[in-house]
Formats: structure tokens, C-alpha cells, sequence
């Protein structure tokens, strides 16, 4: 047993050691990422790759050339339209291509667009009216050469030169600062000042094809043929390649190559994807469509200045991301989610929610799916060794797993994870669906002793110190002792705050063998003598700088594993017990995380293992972390209205430029040629003089603004990538020119034209001025005589007034006198009636009886009583003034009523003088009854109603 441990240290250490310095994974797979055909938009085949200064990639497709920036996809055509099968970036921003009968080169021109110059015009159309397919060129010192299978083109100082091939070329390669031809009957040649040498015993490639040559050690060459394998040139000779490598291109077809990171070479095939190896010829990595790739034809390679590798396939591209410390097991190692995972007696072990699965853990890692574990199927949430017995927690119990399959079953129950008793090594605790259970190592292995009474919850995990165990359960922290023969609880107390101003309890995790309890990353402690919590003002100090978190954990090397909003993140640990915090690698890992449930299996720095939704991920700390370089940013394209002032591959003068104002609506686009992870990368803007701050972070590489006034404006943009790194700004200057109507000498016309119309206003002014004191004469004339009109008519009408008042005066006067008048005849119609009494009375008495004189006396008394009575026409009098004064009121009333009677006349007039009934009776000389018959039958007569008052519609005619 100690022989074996020795061994599989040893070849963990030699693993690290080896891919700490090889800088190219043979764990697990790179990031592939595929671009079909409609992603780009263009044809089959591409069959050439390169790169410019400013990290635009371009393809030779059977379609074009195609431009790649990161974020979109553009297209160029050649004159006649034919296929590319070459390109080449200059360093003057010129993109060298070669077609079918076609090659020159794209350039950007004053507006920044890349506009195409023919080459291959400058030939004499009568002796090379077909020029063939160019398959190659080369930067030569000052010389642009453009190879195909008839002729060499070498492009200087403006003037073409043809250099002609022993018989036919086939390919050519560039190594170093050397130029290789290979010609099908002379075999290599060497190209140097304008001449062909030929390479000794090179004649033996004449019947195949060269499609790469390569820089190896000591010189030599390795040059590879498309069905005879590889040659290591050493000057002198050629020599089979006797190498692992060699035996893969012989099988399958190499389609050449690219040399990798110094010390590595990408061959390509026709068959089965590519693979990766080292000079001495080990397959260091193999990927084809199994493993992701989406066509297993690779016609070329391309390194680009991230180190990272380009394909172009059969149909489509790939981009391989070998720089990352970051290689993944996933559908191809027929791995789901992955929970937890570990290293056992020469197996790497996953638990997933399909079973527990395994792949050998040897040195070179040996591709080939994950195998299940016999009697694991299902879901399967940790996998962990105990006292060199690996344990498996899953839904169906606690499973011990030897080699293959699953041997036995501990407990039925589900479980979730273990942990040993601390200062009791021969116990451990298993966290299960109903709560806790205890363990203990017999001599056949660990069995279970008995469940833990007192708590039935379900815990996922947990922590325990000398004296409890602590769980986090709905945002609470259960505090659970154990009695002394471990068979119950015998205290179980909550907690919900660690302090008063810490409230709630983000998480628990065992950090340098401590419990610690952390909220807003302030993290505690328990003292067992306060019985509270306190804080560790050293913790906490660690991760004052780091954004909030509730998932820490601390793997087997003191590396403190934590996970934020935005990434999965490390404090990796130093060899002085400081920390140093890396967040850039993990970025793009967050969203692939299981949820609450981080996996972290450290065998040592260079192997590190993360469960992911969709398999395992593989980290390697040593791999160099200086390729998360500072990214560009660039100004794609400034257009309006129809119309791009600036764009292309970043070549164009910037210049301040001047708008019309009615193009005033402004289209930028943006681009940084960012291509680990390009779905993350942000822009930020600011338009100079209309947007008061930067605009918020996004991945949209477009921005318009409509309607700008006129004015100086500065477009600035800035591009953030997938590893939060900002590029610098970068800036184009313009400005919008006002309309006309804002012109500068528009101003002066409109100051001229409006001292023009102040003046004639001011003319206007003083005629209207003369006109307006004239008119102001005649109006006050005709005011004056307009009031003095008025006065005499207000004079009339007071005059008129008076005399009315005077009359309504009279006529109350009258009425006043009538009254009088009335009462006054009341009063004789009175006397006469009691004078007439007293003739009656005086009739009664017997004269006879009298003497003469007496007699005499008492005839006069009775004559004169009699004649005072005659004599009286107060009744006729009064009925004639009645009249003469109520003359209009009863003329009026006979007019309105004809059949109204003298009688009803005179009730009216008596009415109207607002007579009662009973002078209205003594009057008329009828009874009070007579008076209300009277004026029942002049009501009717009048056609009141009852409701109407008669007096007040008398008075009203």
C-alpha cells in the first residue's frame, strides 16, 4: 500500500511538473467554439487565416475574404468574384490575397474602407492570360511573394517579377526567415536573393505532397506530407518521423500545420480533426467532431497574438482556446452535473445526478469517456475517502464503492455528505435526508451504528468543531450537541444574528481548521465560555475588498474558494500564508456552477478540479495567467445617411470631421477583437458635448444619436473583456455644421435685414404717430361732442324723471285724498243713517199728544232732519271721483275683460284703494256676504285661481 501511494505521487508530481511548463493541456478539452457557415455568412472551404496589428482576423473562404473583429463578420470580394485561397496581413495595413487569375492586396482608403488594388494587373495579359490558382504568400523582407502551382510572383518596389519552376510547384512554406518551395521533381528548394536552391535528398517527397515544414531542435526541419507522413531534415537527408504523431498524419491525412508556443506544433487532417504535440512527437492533445469540433476536415491552422488556435474546416471555423488554464470534461466524457469528485487508488471519481462515475488518473492522461459504477445509477451528491474507503453519498443511502462497483450498502437513507468526529478518528457523522447518523471503522471497514435522535431535518452540509455540530437551515443556525455516548442531541439551541450589527448568517465554513459564521463578509467566530460569537478581525480583513458572497470554501492546500454575483473566484495560497486573489479565469464558470452546491477537489496547484451543470472542469494555477491582456477597443464604423466615414480594419487617418446638419443622425459602431470568451465583451461611450457621463457597460456594439445640434462633439468608446480588463478610449472627433438658417453670414443677413426692418418700423412708428394725434383730435372732438350729447339727454331724462316722480307724487297725494274722501263719506253715509234713525224713531212718536208749539217745534226738528238727509250727495260725489281719479285702471280693465259688469267696476276701484269689506259693503250698500259674493263672481269673471291674490292682479293691470 505505501509502494502504491508512493507511486501515484509521483506521478502527480510529474504531471505537474510536465504541464506546468508545457503550457498546453492534455487534461480534459480547451473551449471549442464553432462558427457554422450562416454565421458568417459565406462559403464552404477556408483555406488560409491571418491576423492584423490590430487583431481583425481574416479568412480566404471559397466566398471571399472575410473579416472578423470580434463582434461582427464582413466581406470582401475580389474583382471577378472567384474563390481566395490566401492571405497575408502586411504591417502597413495592407491585407495580401490570391484568387483564381487574381491577387493583390486591400487597403484602407481615406474614409477607412478596405478597397482592392490588383497585383496581377501589372502582368502582360498576352503572355499570362491565366494565372491559376494562388495558394501561398509570403512577407520576404521588402517582397511580397504570391505562389501558384505555375509561377511565382514577387511583388517589390511596385514591379512584378516571375520566377518560372523546374516543372510544377505545389506548396510553399515560410520557416523562420527561410522560404521552402517544393517543386514535384525536384523536391524542396530553398528561396534566397531572387533564386531556387535545392535541399539534398529531398527528391524523396517528389511523389506526394508537402503541406507543412516546421522548425525542430538542432536545426532540422520536420516537414510533413500528405500521405507518407513525416521527415526530419537535417540538412543532409531526410528521415522517416518514427513518433506517435507520425503514425496519426499517416493514418489520416495531414493538411500541414502550425508551430505553437515554441515547443508544439498543430497538425491538421483530413480526417480526424487535429491534434497537438510536443517536438518529440507525443500526442499532447487530440480533438476532432467527437470532441466537439464540427467537421473533421482541417484544411488550415492559425495561431493568433493570444496564442490561441484558429481552424479553418472543410465547412466552417473553429476557435480553440489552448491559453486557458481552463480545460473541461463534458458530453464527449459522457458527464452530466457534476457534484463532487475525487482521486482514488488510481481513479478519478465523479458524483453526478446520473450515478457515480470513473476514469483512470494516470500519467499522460488518457482520453476516453467516464465509466459508471456499477450499482451507482442515480442521483449521486458527494463522493469522499475516509480512511482509504471511498464512501458515496446518494439518494438511495451511504454506498461504499471499491474499483467499479459499488460493494455495500451502509445506510438506506439518503445522504448528503460525511465528516469525522474531530479527536475521534474511528467515528464520522452523515448528514441524510432526515437528519444525522453515526458511523464508526470496524475492522471490515466503516458501518452504521445508530441514527442521532433530537434533529430531523434535512441537511445539505454542515460543520462540526470539537463539541457541536453547526447547521445553516432556514436562516437559521442550529447549534446541535452531542450527549456523551453520541446517540442524541442534548442541546439544540438557534441563532439568527452574530451580532447586533450583523444581521442574519450568510454562510458556515471550516477555514484553517476553524469554524468560522460570515455575514456581509464580516466573519465570526463562537466562544464556548460567552456562549456568543465575536469577531475575526483578520477574516475579516481578507475579504474587505471583495464583493459579497455566501459560498466559501477552503480546499485540501488552503486556497479559500469563494462565489460572487459575477464569478467564482480564489484566494490563492502563498508560500508566506498570504493570499493573492484571482477572479479572471473562473469569469465565464459562474453560470455553469450547480446550484448551492460548489464542488473544489484540489490534488495540488496543478490540478484542480470544479463540478460544473454540464461536466468537470479542469484547473491548472501554474499555466501563466499574461495573456489576460489589456483589450482594444476601436471605432468600427461612423456612418450617416447612407454614407461610412470611418471603418475598415482600423487603418484610416482620424481626422475631425464636418457634417452637414441635415445628416445630423449619427451611427457608430464598435469592436474589440477579444475572442476568449467574445460573447462577454462590453462597450462603454460617451458622446463629447451631448451625453453628460459614460454610458453603463453592454455588450451592444451599436450606438445612433438622431437629431444632434450643431456643434463640436467627441465620439469615445471603451471595451471591457470577458476577464473585466478596460481598454483604453479611443475617440473620433466631428462636428455637425449648423443649417443655413444658422450660418454665420445667415447672422450678419439677419442683423442687416433686421436694422432694415427696425427702421421702416421706426417710420412706421412716427407716421402712425402723426396719424394717430390727428385722429386723436377728431376722436376727442367727437368724445366731447359725444358727452356733451349725453349730458343734455341725462338732463332731459332727470327732467323727466321729476316730472314722473312729481306725478306718482300727485297720485299717491290722490290716493291719499280719495282715502280721505272715502272715509269722509263713510262717515256722513254714518250720520245719515243714524239721522235717518231717528226720523224713523221721531215717526213713532204720538204728536197728538203735544201742544202746538210743541208740536210745531217738533215738525220743524222732523223737516230739517229730512232735508239734511236729502240734502246730502256725498255717495254721488264720491262715486264720481272714483271715476275721474281710476279712469285708465277701469278703462284698461273693461278693455281686458268686456263683459265685466258697472257693479264689478266699481268692487274693482274699491279693491284697488285696498278697501275692506266692510267699507265695501257700507259703499255699495250690500252686507259683508254680498262683498265676498261679489268678489267670488268677479274672481271667476277674471279667471283667477284660488291660489292668486285678486287685489295684487288688480293692481298689476
Amino acid at each position: 500500500m505505501p509502494l502504491l501511494k508512493f507511486r501515484i505521487l509521483y506521478l502527480l508530481v510529474l504531471l505537474s511538473i510536465i504541464s506546468s511548463h508545457s503550457q498546453v493541456k492534455s487534461i480534459g478539452l480547451p473551449e471549442i467554439r464553432n462558427y457554422k457557415r450562416t454565421d458568417y455568412k459565406g462559403g464552404t472551404q477556408n483555406w488560409n487565416i491571418d491576423q492584423d496589428k490590430n487583431g481583425n482576423l481574416y479568412f480566404a473562404n471559397n466566398k471571399g475574404l472575410y473579416q472578423f473583429d470580434g463582434s461582427l463578420w464582413h466581406k470582401y470580394t475580389l474583382p471577378n468574384h472567384s474563390v481566395i485561397r490566401a492571405v497575408k496581413t502586411g504591417d502597413s495595413g495592407e491585407i495580401f490575397v490570391g484568387g483564381y487569375n487574381e491577387f493583390g492586396y486591400f487597403k484602407s482608403n481615406l474614409k477607412g474602407k478596405l478597397v482592392y488594388h490588383s497585383i496581377a494587373k501589372l502582368l502582360n495579359k498576352n503572355i499570362f492570360n491565366t494565372i491559376d490558382i494562388v495558394w501561398k504568400i509570403h512577407l520576404n523582407n521588402d517582397e511580397v511573394i504570391f505562389q501558384s502551382f505555375n509561377n511565382v510572383f514577387v511583388f517589390k518596389n511596385n514591379t512584378l517579377k516571375v520566377l518560372k519552376p523546374a516543372t510544377r510547384f505545389q506548396f510553399s512554406f515560410k520557416v523562420g526567415n527561410r522560404i521552402f518551395f517544393q517543386d514535384i521533381s525536384k523536391g524542396l528548394l530553398e528561396y534566397k536573393n531572387g533564386a531556387f536552391s535545392a535541399l539534398p535528398g529531398s527528391s524523396i517527397l517528389n511523389n506526394t505532397e508537402v503541406w507543412g515544414i516546421f522548425q525542430m531542435s538542432n536545426n532540422n526541419l520536420l516537414v510533413t506530407s500528405i500521405d507518407k507522413g513525416g521527415f526530419i531534415f537535417d540538412g543532409i537527408k531526410m528521415s522517416p518521423w518514427n513518433t506517435e504523431a507520425n503514425n496519426f498524419i499517416k493514418k489520416n491525412s495531414c493538411l500541414g500545420g502550425v508551430a505553437m508556443k515554441n515547443n508544439y506544433i498543430v497538425l491538421n487532417s483530413v480526417l480526424n480533426g487535429f491534434i497537438v504535440c510536443d517536438k518529440t512527437g507525443r500526442i499532447i492533445q487530440h480533438i476532432n467532431r467527437k470532441k466537439g469540433l464540427q467537421n473533421n476536415t482541417v484544411l488550415t491552422s492559425f495561431i493568433d497574438s493570444n496564442k490561441n488556435l484558429w481552424l479553418g474546416l472543410d465547412n466552417g471555423i473553429a476557435f480553440i482556446n489552448e491559453n486557458s488554464p481552463i480545460s473541461y470534461f463534458g458530453v464527449s466524457y459522457e458527464l452530466s452535473t457534476v457534484y463532487a469528485s475525487v482521486v482514488y487508488k488510481g481513479n478519478l471519481y465523479v458524483a453526478t445526478n446520473e450515478g457515480v462515475f470513473y476514469h483512470p488518473w494516470n500519467y499522460p492522461f488518457k482520453e476516453g469517456p467516464f465509466t459508471l459504477v456499477e450499482g451507482t445509477t442515480g442521483q449521486a451528491w458527494n463522493v469522499q475517502v475516509f480512511d482509504d474507503q471511498l464512501i458515496c453519498a446518494h439518494n438511495r443511502g451511504a454506498l461504499s464503492i471499491v474499483g467499479n462497483k459499488s460493494n455495500k450498502i451502509l445506510d438506506n437513507v439518503g445522504y448528503w455528505s460525511f465528516k469525522k468526529i474531530p479527536n475521534q478518528t474511528n467515528f464520522m457523522i452523515g448528514s441524510n435526508y432526515s437528519g444525522f447518523s453515526l458511523f464508526e471503522k470496524k475492522t471490515d471497514g466503516w458501518q452504521l451504528v445508530n441514527k442521532i435522535e433530537g434533529f430531523s431535518k434535512s441537511v445539505g452540509d454542515f460543520e462540526i468543531d470539537n463539541e457541536n455540530i453547526w447547521v445553516k437551515k432556514d436562516n437559521l443556525i442550529y447549534q446541535l450537541v452531542f450527549d456523551d455516548n453520541l446517540k442524541k442531541f442534548k442541546s439544540i439551541k438557534t441563532h439568527q444574528n452574530l451580532s447586533n450589527t450583523d444581521k442574519g448568517i450568510s454562510s458556515i465554513q471550516t477555514l484553517r481548521n476553524k469554524v468560522y459564521f460570515q455575514t456581509n463578509n464580516h466573519f465570526y467566530k463562537y466562544s464556548k465560555n460567552s456562549f456568543g460569537f465575536f469577531e475575526d478581525k483578520a477574516m475579516t480583513a481578507l475579504f474587505k475588498k471583495i464583493p459579497k458572497t455566501n459560498t466559501i470554501y477552503e480546499d485540501s492546500i488552503g486556497n479559500i474558494w469563494y462565489v460572487t454575483k459575477e464569478s467564482l473566484c480564489v484566494l490563492m495560497k502563498n508560500k508566506n500564508d498570504d493570499y493573492t486573489n484571482i477572479v479572471s479565469p473562473f469569469i465565464y464558470l459562474t453560470q455553469d456552477l450547480p446550484y448551492n452546491n460548489l464542488s473544489i477537489n484540489t490534488l495540488n496547484p496543478e490540478n484542480i478540479f470544479i463540478g460544473l451543470t454540464e461536466g468537470l472542469a479542469h484547473y491548472n494555477s501554474k499555466i501563466s495567467n499574461d495573456f489576460y491582456t489589456k483589450p482594444k477597443a476601436f471605432i468600427r464604423s461612423f456612418s450617416f445617411a447612407g454614407d461610412t466615414i470611418f471603418s475598415g480594419n482600423g487603418e484610416s487617418k482620424k481626422g475631425k470631421y464636418k457634417i452637414p446638419y441635415k445628416l445630423n443622425n449619427i451611427k457608430f459602431t464598435f469592436s474589440s477583437p477579444s475572442y476568449e470568451n467574445s460573447n462577454n465583451v462590453k462597450f462603454s461611450y460617451l458622446l463629447k458635448g451631448f451625453d453628460e457621463d459614460w454610458s453603463n457597460w453592454s455588450p451592444a456594439s451599436l450606438k445612433e444619436y438622431t437629431n444632434l445640434k450643431e456643434g463640436d462633439y467627441i465620439m469615445k468608446i471603451k471595451a471591457k473583456n470577458s476577464y473585466k480588463i478596460q481598454s483604453d478610449e479611443t475617440f473620433v472627433p466631428f462636428t455637425i455644421s449648423p443649417p443655413w438658417y444658422r450660418h454665420f453670414l445667415a447672422y450678419i443677413i439677419y442683423i442687416i435685414a433686421l436694422i432694415t426692418i427696425l427702421y421702416y418700423i421706426r417710420k412706421q412708428i412716427q407716421s402712425k404717430i402723426r396719424k394717430n394725434k390727428y385722429y386723436e383730435t377728431i376722436e376727442q372732438r367727437r368724445l366731447y361732442l359725444e358727452k356733451e350729447s349725453r349730458i343734455r339727454q341725462e338732463q332731459f331724462d332727470l327732467e323727466k324723471e321729476i316730472e314722473r316722480l312729481k306725478n306718482e307724487k300727485l297720485k299717491i297725494q290722490l290716493l291719499s285724498k280719495d282715502k280721505e274722501l272715502v272715509t269722509n263719506s263713510l262717515q256722513v253715509a254714518k250720520k245719515n243713517k243714524i239721522l235717518n234713525g231717528i226720523i224713523h224713531k221721531l215717526k213713532d212718536i204720538n204728536v197728538e199728544t203735544f201742544d202746538e208749539s210743541s208740536k210745531f217745534q217738533f215738525t220743524k226738528l222732523n223737516k230739517s232732519i229730512a232735508k239734511e238727509v236729502n240734502a246730502d250727495h256725498s255717495w254721488k260725489n264720491l262715486e264720481k271721483h272714483i271715476k275721474n281719479v281710476h279712469f285708465d285702471f277701469l278703462k284698461r280693465l273693461k278693455e281686458k275683460y268686456p263683459t265685466i259688469s258697472p257693479r264689478e267696476l266699481d268692487l274693482s276701484t274699491y279693491l284697488l284703494m285696498n278697501m275692506s269689506t266692510k267699507e265695501i259693503a257700507e259703499i255699495m250698500n250690500i252686507s259683508s256676504g254680498g262683498v265676498e259674493l261679489a268678489r267670488y263672481r268677479l274672481r271667476k269673471k277674471l279667471e283667477l285661481n284660488k291660489k292668486e291674490n285678486l287685489t295684487g292682479f288688480l293692481m298689476s293691470i
